[in-house]
Order: C-alpha cells, then structure tokens, then sequence
C-alpha cells in the first residue's frame, strides 16, 4: 500500500446516531461493509468518510468527537439532496440498472444533478483530510463520479474503487444516459474491483463498446494512464461468526426444541425484488405438493427484513409474500405444524447467529447479487458438523462457494427438486462440503480481502511509476536536443501513423497537414530521415514524393532512397491468395471492417467496426491466420485495430540495418508507436534515442503520450 494513511469512502458512515435526551449518541452500526471492514479500519487506522445516515446540521463538536473517538469525517447532506441522490438515481436508477432490471429504472435530470452535487460535496471533505501519500479507497455505485473529482485535485492520488454490486452487461449500463461520463470518471480510479471475474468482464466490455479501448489482462490504458480491473471476492470477520457459532452449540438443542424438532430451512433477506423471495416461496410449495413425505417434517423459516416500505413497488412485493407465505400455512399447515415461520424483522448479530446455529439448510435464492454475504455467514457459524448451502447461480457467492447447492430460482419445479436433495443429502457429504467452504473462507477473510486489494493498488502504483519513469522528462528532452545540436552525422527512422498523426477510421484520410510537411523538409537538411511505415509505396510517393526523404513502405518490402527508385527483395505474393479469401470471410462477419491490400502484404481493419464485436472476431481472425500461415514465410501482426501479414523476412529491422551499418553515425533515433516498430528499436546500438509513442511494454527508452508530443519534438530539433 502506497506510504501514508488509508481513507476509505462510502456512502454511509460505520455509525449509528441516536438522539436522546437532547444529544446524538452514536453506535457503530452491524453488517454489510461495516462489518466487513471494521478490521482493516482498526489495524490501518484509517479514515472513514460518508454520510450518518440522518439529516444533521453541520457541527465542529459533532465533527471533532466523531474524528477523535471514531475516525470517522461526516459528510453533511440536506433533505432534498437525500431524497434525489439516495432514495432517487442510487435507488430508482443504479440500484435496479445494475441489478439487471431495466424495467424497473427510472432516470430524472434533476436526480443526476444532485447526484453530482452529492459526489462534489464527498470530494470537498475527502480533500479536507487527504495527503497526497494517503490511499482513498472508495466503495459502491453512490460515489462513481468521485475518482474524477479526487484526480482533478490530487493527481498523483491512489485510489481504488471497489463495486459491491453485479456490474450489468453493456447492453444493460448503456440504457443509463450518462453512461459514458460515468465511465470516464470511474476510470480516473488506479484499481477498480468487483466480486467476481464476470462483473470485471462485463466492465472491461463496457470500456470497449463506449470507448473502444481494449485490455490486456485487465490493464486499460486510459487517458495515457494504466488503470486495472479485478475481481476480489470479499470476504467476512469469518473469526467473529466461527466463535459465535461455537457458543452457540449448547444452546441448539433448546433453540431446536423451540420449533418442534423439524428439518429447518433458513433463508433471510431485505425485503427487495432482486432476493428472489417470492420464488423460494413457489418453489416450497411445490417441494410440499410434489414431496408430500416432507409435511410436517421440514418447516421454512423466512427472515425478511423491512426496506423501502414507502416505495409502491416494495409496498406490492411484500403483500405478495404476504399472501403466499398464508396460502402455504393455510394449504399445508396443521396444529402441530407450521410450513413457514414468518418475521418481519430486523435481525441483531445474536439473533442471526441462533437462526445460522440451528439450520440444517440455508437458501439464498437471489435473482441477482453482488456476492451475498449471509450465505458465507452461514457456512462460518454452522461449524463443520453439517449444515447444506443452497445459493443462487446469480448471486457472486456461487462461483466462490462451488459446493454449495446451486439453483436457478426461476426454474421452480428444479429449484424444488434441489431444495429435495439438500434436505436429503448425507451427513458425510454435509462435512465434506462445509470443510471445503470453511477452509476457503478462514483462509480468504475479510482483512485478507482488504489487504489484497490494497496490495494490487499499490502494485498498479509501481506499475504507473514504472511507465512514467519511461516518460520523456523535459531533462531528457533537453539532451536529446543538446546532443542533436552537436551532432553532425544523423540519422532518423519515423513511423507515420499513430507515430506523426492520430490514426484514422480510413487510412486514405490520414493526409499530412503542411505543417508537418514543413517540419520534415526542415529535418532533411543535412541529415538522413527515413520514414518508415506499413503504407503502401504509392500512397507514401504520393505524400512525401516531393521531400529529400527515404521512403519504406509495407514494413520494410519497398525502400525508395532519395534519388532513387523504388528497390525490393525478391518476395512472393502467391500466399495472398490462400488468405485473401479468409479475410473476405471476416469482413463480412464484420460491419466496418474492411481489407487494404498492397503488393506484398495485406492488412485486415476494423476501426470503424463496433469495437465489441470486432474485438471477438480479431482475436478469432488473428488464431485462425496463424494457423494458416504456419507452414508459409509470412508473420502476422496484430496492431492498432488492424491485423497485417507480410513476409517474415521483411522487416522495419532488418532495413534499419542497413542504414545504420553504413557509416558511423553521430545521433541515431527512432519513433514509433506499435509492435510492428519494435524490430526497429531492437536493432538500434545502445547509444541511439528510441521512443514508443504511447504507454506500454517496449524494447524503447522513452514513451511520449501522443503524436502531438512527437511533432512538437521534432519542431524543437530543427529550431
């Protein structure tokens, strides 16, 4: 972790104010991410930054008592600002959008205004505790736009953000307006987490479809900034809950007796649309109607605790269990046995721990979940005398916790059935199950969750520092043009797109503005230029014919010396038409890409394709030509949205050489901006200046963040 303090940033502040007797007394609050990062909070001696929770004026008493005695800097919200940020876009947009119900999601402009205005007011506090070495560790789809607002005033800031929520895919996150602004900001964040590799996955494709910018093992490149996505499986105080439920083992039997002695099944819940409560409740009654050996054996204890009760459609979803949970008592029940025991409740720790303690199966159905912490809950209460997990393949948990029961909620009749085999499965096999669990879950706890992800921020801290290391200081640039000046034999290689100018959609429309052209005669004088590119020769003659350059086209297969005519190996095109025909597959498999063929290579492109798509099909386009080409004398090139074969033997490399062999150059130097140049660099002497355009892994000394900087370069070499 970077050197300095953590501050960890939420939406809610791990506290609970009560006002009594004309003063606020305050309580550290019970579950969720209070729990979960209560440890780290102590061991770290962090900051916690977010909201009470209650519509406080702002008070330097309040303040002080809270940063002293709880580490805690409240942020102070007004009632409407409350009502559009909180119970508005989080509730009636994200929450909803990112749980994969569109139909449910409401957008209002007035809502994401507060909801900026809410982001801002979280940024003006963070900064008045920040440090520029602090880590600011940022949780939840409250806060997105914050790791922008943070960037602006601190740049060299650490900061993490962690999604305790599924993250939906593109098709889902698109419908929201803002769905490109949201992304930008998030992506001024280091290190970005999520519960599971899919949610990363549905992220990184989101980056690709709004932006178009791909990943490399989850590393974007975003703004010249690296930026990583994972996927850290939170974890749980599994030490806190494995003792609760030890002390709990003398008192089961009672707790047992209190409910008949039958078969428990346990499932508890915040009353939401997404918990998938309904669908137990059908798939119970089938387990009763299907199974009729199991009335008055097994009885469901249904926990639901209140939320949103003001809300029409939470209003309609707990009638709905109301009604169900009465038709099964009333269908089933009898006098001496009850099918479902119903609470409408909150839970304190204790009382969890005595539903966790005397369960033999536990249920949650989620329809969708970011993890479900409960269900690990479960497993580190129950203790490894038995106990059955049944969970959602919805929620996160399931792909974690594999051995558990996993069920499709909305397949009632096979949701029943599942329910069947968990009720019967053997008490070995409970064991066997539970150890697994157990000992996953001991291992990967709550502080080793937190301390991995802090880890991987601090490693993509170095990771940056690495790069920009790398980055051209202005103290290197002045003695690249020192020993310029003195030089009096030089020599240059420059690529031209994406090295001299941004690319293109259309490569015909890549022209080179006069501006640059002037730059280049300039350079001329009295040195030797060569521009070296994967145009086509004419196309290069048609730009740059008039300049006293040296031209290489096509990678290296034409060389155009100044004065001369063009000159190539003796190559052969007969592949091109084995290939040609697997590109013309492609292109029509592929809206917007299309094939640029030249005399002795041939490019696929697909930059103006939808970058989804065209991602998929380049990477099945890139395996299938190396397996073609294996037994002929050609490379292919995977580039910057665009896939080159040409022949192997031809190279930026190995033309280089025979430049650089001619005589004994004072100042050598290189720019280019993709793999194809790294011949080029790689066939340099030590002493020569290389610089890759852009970030990334290379074989050059220098990076330069954009073409802009490189022609700016140049301008400053020729005065």
């Amino acid at each position: 972790m970077a050197k300095g303090r953590l501050i960890i940033v939420a939406n809610r502040l791990p506290i609970k104010v009560e006002k009594r007797n004309g003063r606020l007394h305050f309580r550290r609050s019970i579950g969720g991410l209070a729990t979960v990062l209560k440890g780290i909070h102590e061991r770290e001696k962090s900051i916690w930054v977010g909201w009470l929770g209650t519509i406080l004026q702002k008070d330097a008493q309040t303040e002080e008592e809270l940063l002293q005695n709880q580490r805690c800097y409240p942020v102070f919200l007004g009632k409407e600002d409350m009502q559009k940020f909180y119970h508005g876009i989080c509730n009636n947009t994200f929450w909803p959008l990112f749980h994969s119900f569109p139909r449910t999601t409401k957008f209002e402009t007035s809502e994401w205004k507060s909801y900026k205005k809410v982001n801002r007011l979280f940024c003006d506090r963070i900064l008045e505790v920040a440090q520029e070495q602090d880590t600011i560790w940022i949780h939840d789809y409250h806060l997105m736009l914050l790791p922008k607002y943070i960037r602006e005033q601190i740049p060299s800031a650490a900061i993490g953000f962690f999604f305790h929520v599924p993250f939906p895919p593109l098709e889902i996150f698109s419908l929201v307006p803002r769905d490109k602004e949201i992304l930008d900001a998030l992506l001024h964040a280091d290190l970005i987490g999520f519960h599971t590799y899919g949610y990363a996955r549905n992220f990184l494709n989101s980056v690709l479809g709004v932006f178009g910018i791909d990943h490399k093992l989850g590393e974007i490149i975003f703004e010249n900034r690296i930026v990583h996505v994972g996927a850290f499986p939170m974890g749980i105080d599994f030490e806190s809950f494995d003792k609760a439920g030890k002390e709990k083992k003398s008192l089961t039997k009672e707790l047992r007796g209190r409910y008949g002695n039958k078969k428990i099944m346990l499932s508890v819940a915040r009353l939401d649309y997404t918990k998938g409560i309904p669908e137990l409740l059908d798939a119970f009654e089938l387990l009763l109607e299907k199974y009729p050996r199991e009335q008055g054996r097994v009885s469901l204890m249904l926990g639901v605790a209140p939320s949103r009760t003001h809300v029409e459609e939470y209003r309609l979803l707990k009638k709905d269990i109301d009604e169900k949970v009465g038709r099964i008592n009333g269908r089933f029940g009898s006098m001496d046995w009850t099918p479902v025991w119903y609470f409408y409740r909150t839970f304190s720790f204790d009382q969890l721990i005595d539903m966790y303690s005397i369960a033999d199966v536990a249920v949650f159905p989620s329809l969708r979940d970011g993890l479900n912490l409960m269900a690990k809950e479960y497993v580190a209460a129950r203790g490894e005398e038995g106990g059955i997990l049944v969970v959602s393949e919805f929620a996160g948990v399931s792909k974690e916790l594999v051995e558990a029961v996993i069920v499709n909620p909305k397949d009632k009749e096979g949701f029943a059935d599942l329910l069947m085999r968990a009720l019967n499965m053997s008490l070995e096999e409970q064991k066997k199950y539970m150890r697994a669990m157990r000992k996953r879950l001991k291992n990967y706890d709550a502080l080793h969750w937190a301390a991995d992800f802090l880890s991987s921020l601090s490693k993509v801290k170095e990771h940056q520092h690495k790069f920009e290391m790398n980055l051209m200081s202005d103290e290197s640039e002045r003695e690249l043009i020192e020993w310029y000046k003195r030089s009096k034999c030089r020599l240059l290689f420059l690529d031209y797109d994406g090295t001299l100018v941004p690319f293109s959609e259309e490569p015909s429309e890549a022209v080179p503005p006069e501006e640059m052209l002037l730059i280049l005669k300039r350079l001329c004088n009295g040195n030797t230029v060569v521009l070296i590119s994967g145009r086509d020769k004419q196309t290069l003659y048609n730009w740059f014919g008039k300049l006293p350059v040296n031209l290489v086209a096509e990678h290296g297969i034409w060389v155009k010396e100044y004065g001369a005519e063009w000159k190539r190996e003796e190559l052969s095109s007969d592949w091109k038409g084995k290939i040609r025909s697997v590109l013309e597959l492609y292109t029509d498999r592929c809206p917007g890409s299309f094939v640029e063929e030249k005399e002795f290579s041939v490019a696929w492109h697909y930059r103006k394709s939808d970058p989804l798509l065209a991602a998929a099909i380049a990477n099945e386009l890139a395996l299938e030509l190396t397996h073609l080409t294996a037994s002929m004398d050609v490379s292919v090139l995977s580039g910057n949205k665009v896939i080159e074969l040409r022949p192997m033997s031809a190279n930026k490399g190995k033309v280089a050489l025979s430049w650089i062999s001619r005589q004994s150059w004072d100042f050598i130097l290189a720019a280019g901006d993709d793999s194809t140049d790294e011949d080029l660099f790689g066939a340099l002497p030590k002493d020569a200046y290389s610089i890759k355009i852009g970030l990334g892994g290379s074989k050059a000394k220098f990076n330069l963040n954009s073409p802009q900087r490189m022609v700016e370069l140049l301008q400053k070499l020729v005065g």
